[in-house]
C-alpha cells in the first residue's frame, strides 16, 4: 500500500507539426490560409504573427488542425473521472478489469489531510471503532486480496476499490479543446487535484508552445 500526497503529473508525449513544418504554429497558418487562398504569404517567422491574429479574431477552430498528446500519471481516479468528460478528446486508461491492484495499491489523498488522523465510526450492530484514513486503505487492499484469492477475477473484486486509487492515462486533443481545458481545470472553482495537475502542465505547454497559450494564465 502506497498513500501519495502530492498532485500526480502530466507529460506532453507529443505535439502534432504537420509535413515539413517545424512547429504546429506552421502548420495552423498553412491550414489556416486556406480559407483566403493566401499560402504565398508565408515565409520564415509569419506563423507567429498568424496564429495571434487568429486567436484576436476568435477564429478557434482554425486550432484544431494542432493537436497534443498527454499522459497523466500518479492521479487518483477521480481525476480522471473528471477529465474524461471532456468530449472532443481521445483517451486511454489504465484498467482495473485486466490490472491486478492486490500487488501495491496506491491511493491519492488530499495534501491538507492528516491520513492517520483517527476517524469514529458507527457500526451497525451499534459498536464504534477508530479507523484512519490509512487504514481503510489497508483494508480496501486486503479486501481485495481476500476476494482474488477466493476466485472473483480482477473486473468483480475492482468494485472494493476506492475513487482515490492512482489511475494512468493518456490524452489527445486538438489545441483548441486543450484551452477549453485549461480555462476550466485551472480555474479557482475546480478541484485541487485535477487544478495543480492542469496548471503545472499549462506551464510546460506554454513555454512547449509558444502564442496559442500565451493569454491562459496557470
Amino acid at each position: 500500500m502506497e498513500i501519495l500526497r502530492s498532485p500526480g503529473n502530466g507529460e506532453i508525449l507529443a505535439v502534432l507539426v504537420g509535413d515539413g513544418s517545424d512547429s504546429p504554429l506552421e502548420l495552423i497558418e498553412l491550414a489556416g490560409r486556406t480559407a483566403h487562398q493566401s499560402a504565398d504569404k508565408i515565409s520564415p517567422g509569419t506563423a507567429e504573427a498568424f496564429v495571434r491574429k487568429i486567436l484576436a479574431r476568435g477564429h478557434g477552430s482554425v486550432l484544431e488542425h494542432s493537436c497534443m498528446t498527454v499522459r497523466f500519471r500518479d492521479c487518483s481516479r477521480g481525476f480522471t473521472h473528471e477529465l474524461v468528460r471532456h468530449r472532443l478528446v481521445s483517451f486511454t486508461q489504465e484498467s482495473t478489469r485486466y490490472v491486478d491492484e492486490g500487488r501495491n495499491l496506491r491511493v491519492v489523498c488530499p495534501p491538507d489531510r492528516d491520513p492517520d488522523e483517527p476517524v469514529l465510526i458507527h457500526l451497525p450492530d451499534g459498536h464504534e471503532v477508530c479507523v484512519s484514513f490509512a487504514q481503510w486503505v489497508e483494508m480496501n487492499e486486503q479486501m481485495y486480496i481476500g476476494l482474488r484469492g477466493i476466485g472473483w477475477n480482477k473486473e468483480d473484486a475492482r468494485q472494493v476499490l476506492p475513487t482515490g486509487i492512482v489511475a494512468e492515462i493518456v490524452m489527445t486533443a486538438n489545441f483548441r479543446e486543450w484551452r477549453h481545458v485549461f480555462s476550466l481545470r485551472c480555474a479557482p472553482t475546480a478541484h485541487w487535484e485535477i487544478r495543480a495537475v492542469m496548471k503545472d502542465l499549462l506551464k510546460t505547454v506554454r513555454a512547449r508552445v509558444p502564442v496559442v497559450f500565451d493569454d491562459l494564465c496557470p
